[in-house]
């Protein structure tokens, strides 16, 4: 053979290595792990699981055939949850997926290389999640739950549902920034004639007799606060707040109270899935953006309006996504 041609031939060979070993990374079976903070058996939380593989299943990836989904659901406190954040990153996976800032917080700990996409966090940045929205840096990147802004828009709206309301009771975890930081968006809302509260909602104990000692005072009403508690505990301050005929504003529509504004935490998993498909063909998590919401929902439950004897103004009801009767 001549010279050449021997280098020719080698040259062509090199060409092909790179694309030999893009389909043989492709074939092989790659590994997601999903922590969630609620329950196996809670409702959202399995409505988010299955958006997600949904979303996965429309990008080309399917569990079984060329990924392997490990799953662990951490409801039960922040122990289990970082005792299952070190499981799942001890099992070698390409990327994990995690929602909340107490999961990701504990996977960070548990690795520093691992990719990690999230899902429903609050503030990423005040948190020291990621170092900036644009750039995450780190191995650390996803979709935020929303601003804190939209925490005023929760004092605003129980004024216009319940004129009549001088005094508002803030449900929120005073131990982590999140809860620090919506209580302070509600608080820098102008004067509107409402004097503000504070209760935590570290325990169910701490709750309800905050809002049984609250309820006696005349005018008032409830805005909660999106927690790591309401998230697995979503049935209590609902209840409470019936008992005691109070209105009250939710963050999320999974807690099935008298009306929510907030975003569509499930399809957020739909966007983390996206993520999870541009991190397994190479991309970086530090050179994915955080992104927020682009769109949030107004949900207005007239069953519940109706039990504590307060009509829903017309012009919330011509706002709302939904109107549960």
């Amino acid at each position: 053979m001549r010279r050449r041609e021997f280098i020719s031939l080698l040259g062509g060979a090199a060409a092909l290595w790179p694309i030999a070993a893009r389909a043989q990374q492709s074939n092989r079976m790659r590994r997601i792990g999903l922590l969630m903070n609620v329950s196996e058996n809670d409702p959202d939380g399995q409505a988010r699981f299955a958006v997600f593989l949904q979303g996965l299943q429309q990008l080309g990836w399917t569990d079984g055939r060329n990924i392997r989904l490990d799953v662990r659901w951490g409801s039960g406190g922040a122990n289990r949850i970082r005792r299952y954040a070190a499981d799942l990153v001890a099992l070698g996976p390409d990327v994990i997926v995690a929602n909340t800032g107490l999961t990701v917080d504990a996977l960070q700990q548990a690795t520093s290389t691992v990719p990690i996409v999230f899902a429903s966090v609050i503030d990423p940045v005040g948190a020291g999640l990621v170092e900036s929205m644009a750039r995450p840096g780190g191995n650390t990147t996803g979709f935020i739950a929303f601003e804190y802004a939209i925490a005023a828009k929760w004092l605003e709206l129980l004024k216009e549902i319940a004129p009549n309301v001088t005094q508002a009771a803030v449900l929120r975890d005073p131990t982590i920034a999140a809860g620090i930081g919506q209580f302070a968006a509600i608080q820098a809302v102008g004067p509107i004639g409402i004097e503000l509260r504070a209760i935590s909602v570290r325990d169910a104990g701490v709750i309800e007799r905050g809002i049984a000692a609250f309820a006696p005072a005349s005018n008032g009403g409830l805005i909660v606060t999106a927690s790591q508690f309401g998230a697995n505990h979503p049935d209590i301050i609902p209840a409470l707040a019936a008992r005691y005929k109070l209105p009250a504003v939710y963050p999320y529509r999974y807690y099935g109270g008298l009306i929510s504004y907030g975003p569509d935490a499930v399809s957020q998993f739909r966007s983390a899935a996206t993520y999870v498909d541009r991190i397994l063909k190479g991309e970086k998590p530090a050179d994915l953006p955080v992104q927020a919401p682009t769109k949030y929902e107004l949900v207005v439950n007239l069953k519940t309006a109706k039990s504590i004897g307060l009509d829903m103004p017309a012009s919330v009801l011509a706002r709302a996504d939904e109107v549960i009767e």
